[in-house]
């Protein structure tokens, strides 16, 4: 090859570089001077955040909420991802997403897989009746009836609460059929709407469905449907969290700031005027007025108060703080693990804290943004009474009687000192986590029925076990504060023996016949 060809060929691979180069150049400088010669040229960046249809989510992507962030010099993105976590959770990971919202329980389960991607900045809400697990009457008309059944089939949506509601059934209640690694009993829809057709149509008996769709069911069902579970009667179960990108957190702490403040004065604006929130739900939903109502009864928004005071334990004067999201946090985890999700805790280094970052709600909290000016704008749609925990009246026996059971409790056996009413240690301990599960189901009343075998003196049997569940009871009440009202101890003796297991020994059938039992019992109304 000649001189004269491989300077031709230098020349025309330098002019395709600058080609190349322009192409490349040219729009940033186009889009560059574009910006810099109108009102954008104040803009600090874009925020994309991964989100879904779930009402609770609607305010943070709300027009008032894209105001404000653009007045702040951010533009506000919400991606509707149509509720696929995992690939919420790998985008979030790969810097594709600044902010992201999620339930607790499917961060944990998600977020595992990504290697927690992102801190949790600060709770958005908390379901409140918005999600529930249904079934026709004539087949199971409490969760213990679930206990018996035989190629059990539940409708619901994967990777969403209603995975997540009929998981915490089935570790709290203890229900084998919910509880198998090979999820056969779960019937897959694309969404809650799908659910209903398949319990309305009876290819399911039971579903698990989120509002609007569960006033649906009730109302079709014409008193045939009932609800087993609800999250209006749970606490610290389904909660709604905002997810910061780590590195987007640590670069732009200023950014993911300016983003909470602005969403606290959303809330603010929309519980003064709750008509605007209606009406935005409406238009993005094409749902009645009614539905729409009936979806903001399901949703309890936490406020920066709350945040700051309830959730991540930030100290007031006058006010005693509670870590509510670490207890939610715990609490997810050992319902994946004992769902069969995890062989343990997935947390880093089992640390709840290794995942939530309280600096920002508290820079707002302590730093000028009076508690008295934010409350959740459920308020103006939410019962008051419903924000608080419930007041238990004392009850007759008659009333009593007239309570509804909804489940017995999981429980290992609690153990007394041989023939005597007597807690162990060991039974101390069962007790401790039986607590921690009643935590998250505070509406309901609990009856401790105390059993024993079927040898010996009726009245005898009927004594003791009457005994020992008062022992229950006052260690409930005493080391746990249950409200005495709430609990009630009843001694039933041999009157109510467990069904002998095919194959069981005699021995091991009369071992387990003495027992106490922890049910939730509901008011009906």
């Amino acid at each position: 090859m000649n001189r004269h060809v491989k300077i031709v060929l230098g020349l025309l691979v330098v002019g395709l570089a600058v080609i190349a180069l322009a192409k490349v150049l040219l729009p940033l400088w186009q889009d560059r001077s574009q910006k810099s010669t109108s009102d954008a040229r104040a803009t600090k960046g874009t925020i994309q955040l991964a989100m879904d249809n779930w009402v609770g989510y609607q305010p943070m992507c709300s027009s008032q909420m894209k105001t404000r962030m653009r007045q702040s010099g951010y533009i506000l993105e919400c991606v509707n991802d149509q509720a696929d976590y995992p690939g919420r959770m790998e985008k979030l990971r790969s810097n594709k997403y600044q902010l992201a919202v999620a339930t607790v329980d499917s961060y944990i389960l998600n977020g595992a897989r990504e290697n927690f991607p992102g801190v949790i900045t600060a709770v958005i809400d908390e379901s409140f009746g918005g999600d529930a697990m249904l079934a026709w009457k004539d087949q199971f008309d409490n969760l213990d009836a679930l206990k018996q059944a035989t190629n059990l089939k539940v409708s619901l949506t994967p990777d969403s609460p209603s995975e997540h509601l009929a998981k915490a059934a089935a570790v709290h209640f203890d229900i084998p059929a919910l509880k198998t690694r090979v999820k056969d009993w779960q019937v897959p829809t694309n969404g809650s709407e799908e659910a209903l057709k398949n319990l309305l149509s009876k290819k399911t008996p039971v579903a698990v469905l989120w509002e609007p769709d569960v006033s649906r069911a009730l109302e079709k069902g014409k008193g045939q449907i009932v609800k087993l579970l609800g999250t209006e009667v749970t606490s610290k179960l389904v909660v709604d969290i905002l997810l910061a990108n780590r590195d987007y957190a640590q670069d732009n702490p200023e950014a993911v700031k300016t983003f909470l403040a602005n969403y606290f004065h959303t809330l603010k604006y929309y519980r003064d005027n709750p008509d605007e929130l209606r009406s935005e739900i409406k238009d993005s939903t094409g749902l009645s007025g009614d539905q729409v109502d009936s979806m903001l009864k399901g949703v309890k928004w936490a406020s920066l108060t709350d945040n700051a005071q309830h959730w991540f334990g930030v100290a007031s004067f006058g006010a005693i703080p509670e870590e509510g999201l670490v207890e939610t946090i715990e609490g997810a985890s050992r319902i994946l693990v004992g769902a069969g999700d995890f062989p343990s805790s997935p947390l880093p280094d089992h640390d709840p804290y290794r995942i939530t970052n309280s600096q920002f709600v508290t820079d707002l909290y302590q730093g000028g943004m009076s508690a008295g000016q934010f409350t959740s704008p459920g308020a103006a749609v939410i019962p008051a009474a419903a924000a608080s925990a419930p007041v238990f009246t004392a009850l007759s026996d008659q009333q009593w009687k007239s309570l509804r059971e909804v489940g017995t409790l999981q429980v290992r056996p609690i153990l007394f000192q041989s023939g005597t009413a007597t807690l162990s240690y060991e039974g101390k301990l069962e007790l401790d986590e039986a607590a921690e599960s009643l935590q998250h189901y505070p509406s309901f009343r609990v009856l401790i029925k105390g059993h024993t075998s079927t040898q010996g003196e009726d009245q005898a049997n009927r004594t003791l076990s009457e005994a020992r569940a008062e022992a229950v009871k006052r260690y409930l009440t005493v080391t746990h504060a249950l409200e005495p009202n709430r609990v009630r101890a009843v001694g039933l003796g041999g009157s109510q023996p467990l069904a002998r297991q095919p194959g069981e020994t005699y021995r091991a059938f009369m071992y387990r016949l003495p027992r106490v039992e922890l049910v939730l019992v509901s008011e009906v109304f």
